[in-house]
């Protein structure tokens, strides 16, 4: 059942991975843009549904249930104090530790609960949801593998997957929505039915200027640092309560 649930999962992902990179090969579909980009929510939340599902019955020890409600909720509260502050999230360092100390399962789901949560309960909840659940979701879950594989170097390869990790999600995060931020006559603008190439090298210009060299780097500086001081004591205790 493991390994079932495992490949659904696996499956599940890379579905929610060819959502975000919608805009790179919806013109092939012959539908419209705006249409496009309703699908690709709706397919987002579908999807983000299903792995719930999925995960149901997963984490079933009543210790790891309240350990991913505490942070879950840590998290939530994080989010909403320091989100937005010029890209200073410490939500990210509550999912990446958690991920490192309780495994790839749980990594995944603390940051799915925690965008869930703080958007229900603290608003922010809009089409955007979905895709920054799996996006934080797939930012804990790399944290269980890189603090599971690289255990003797955790704290260095952590802070290295925080940096990482902190720029791919601005740039992914960045993907889906990206034929909407600008207008259609700029140079960085969506151009559908354009080669697949001149469309990427235009929405990496974009990226590199709207969210790269601010927002994502000072939340890649304040993860690797806030993982270097706090880091090791946090985890210890996590894995301490585990048991």
């Amino acid at each position: 059942m493991n390994r079932i649930r495992a490949i659904v999962l696996t499956l599940l992902s890379l579905s929610a991975l060819a959502v975000f990179f919608w805009p790179l090969w919806f013109d092939a579909t012959g539908i419209e843009e705006s249409l496009a980009g309703s699908l690709a929510v709706v397919a987002a939340i579908v999807i983000a549904a299903a792995t719930f599902v999925v995960f149901d019955g997963e984490l079933v020890g009543p210790k790891q249930l309240a350990l991913l409600g505490l942070l879950a909720a840590l998290g939530a509260a994080l989010r909403v104090a320091t989100g937005g502050t010029g890209g200073f999230e410490l939500v990210f360092l509550v999912v990446i530790i958690g991920g490192a100390a309780l495994g790839v399962r749980f990594g995944f789901l603390l940051g799915a609960l925690t965008i869930l949560v703080s958007s229900i309960f603290f608003g922010g909840f809009g089409p955007w949801t979905a895709f920054q659940i799996f996006a934080t979701a797939w930012v804990g879950a790399g944290a269980g593998i890189v603090g599971r594989k690289l255990a003797s170097w955790r704290i260095p390869a952590l802070a290295a997957y925080g940096v990482a990790a902190s720029y791919l999600f601005g740039l992914i995060m960045n993907l889906w929505f990206w034929p909407f931020a600008v207008g259609p006559t700029t140079s960085i603008s969506y151009v559908p039915g354009a080669a697949l190439g001149d469309n990427l090298l235009s929405f990496l210009t974009y990226s590199l200027l709207s969210s790269t060299l601010t927002w994502d780097t000072v939340r890649a500086l304040s993860v690797a640092i806030g993982l270097v001081v706090f880091g090791r004591p946090l985890i210890r205790t996590l894995e301490r309560a585990k048991l």
